[in-house]
């Protein structure tokens, strides 16, 4: 699907980890970004981050075009703003900010471009309220890091247009994301929602003692989870559903499953239970950093991801 009018030049609004993983993933693909954030060492810790973050996107493959070099920085978001075709917001999460930011970006920014907001708990009805033309602004919320994890979460506001959230699923899927449309805004959007639930339960077989955490780890990572970056659970009921797929599933094994969910439990979050995971999580940890666990994490998920790839997945 050809993108009109076509992106060229994207600014970064806010260069924290979200921000700065956002401008090296668009580097390597081939664009020109300019980033600005107001924080006195902003610039410096952006150039850091896209530095260490180019081997693993250089061993993934570069986009044509692709150059750390096309990185720009001013601390004028006006200036940042005044010729870009895509903006990707990652500002802090507070309401109040949000609005006057999205409307000060309304004005600065040609009337044609999107304003993208990497917002994970507020919803765009709120963050476009003040902006004069709120309905080229929409949720585009990544899966950090956006550099690594394909997804994108796309939501629009009341005011949102129709061709405003085609343009960015289009987008996003033009530059190899995956992005997913949300009918309907919900606090935590819906992967994060996905992972609280199923941490739900973690905690409450924990705080129940039947398993350690360390254990639950290993449960979900060796079994389901293994299954998950491979394909989606509904689609695993299918494969689970033998040679009558999905429709014996739901015939046969979908109500002892419905049965199973009324047995799920809540968790007492206590002090005590925090402590609980503080203490085996870095245990399981052995020592490592967290700086040198993400590195590890990346490097298996961009084995998977090309895994997966070459398996037209």
């Amino acid at each position: 699907m050809s993108l009109n009018p076509p992106v060229h030049r994207i600014a970064i609004v806010g260069t924290g980890v979200i921000g700065a993983s956002w401008a090296a993933y668009y580097l390597a693909r081939g664009f020109e970004v300019v980033a600005t954030d107001p924080g006195p060492q902003a610039e410096a810790n952006l150039r850091k981050y896209v530095d260490d973050a180019w081997p693993l996107l250089t061993q993934v493959g570069l986009s044509p075009g692709a150059s750390r070099d096309r990185l720009t920085f001013t601390p004028d978001m006006s200036r940042a703003l005044a010729q870009a075709d895509w903006v990707q917001e990652n500002a802090p999460e507070r309401p109040d900010f949000k609005i006057k930011l999205f409307a000060q970006m309304d004005e600065a920014t040609p009337p044609n471009s999107v304003i993208a907001s990497s917002s994970s708990g507020i919803t765009m009805d709120v963050i476009q309220s003040g902006a004069k033309r709120p309905e080229r602004c929409v949720i585009g919320h990544p899966f950090n890091p956006p550099h690594v994890v394909p997804l994108v979460e796309v939501v629009g506001g009341a005011k949102t247009s129709e061709a405003t959230i085609e343009r960015a699923m289009a987008f996003y899927a033009s530059i190899g994301k995956k992005p997913v449309r949300l009918y309907k805004a919900l606090p935590g959007h819906v992967a994060n929602r996905f992972q609280a639930a199923l941490y739900k339960e973690v905690l409450y077989l924990v705080q129940q003692g039947v398993l350690s955490v360390a254990d639950a780890d290993i449960a979900v990572c060796y079994g389901p989870g293994i299954r998950w970056g491979v394909m989606g659970p509904s689609l695993q009921w299918h494969v689970g559903g033998g040679q009558g797929g999905i429709k014996h599933f739901m015939e046969h094994l979908m109500d002892p499953l419905a049965g199973m969910m009324k047995t799920l439990g809540t968790p007492e979050i206590t002090p005590q239970l925090k402590q609980t995971v503080v203490d085996a999580v870095l245990k399981e940890a052995g020592g490592r950093s967290v700086e040198e666990l993400a590195r590890e994490e990346n490097s298996v998920l961009t084995g998977l991801l090309k895994l997966r790839s070459e398996a037209n997945a």
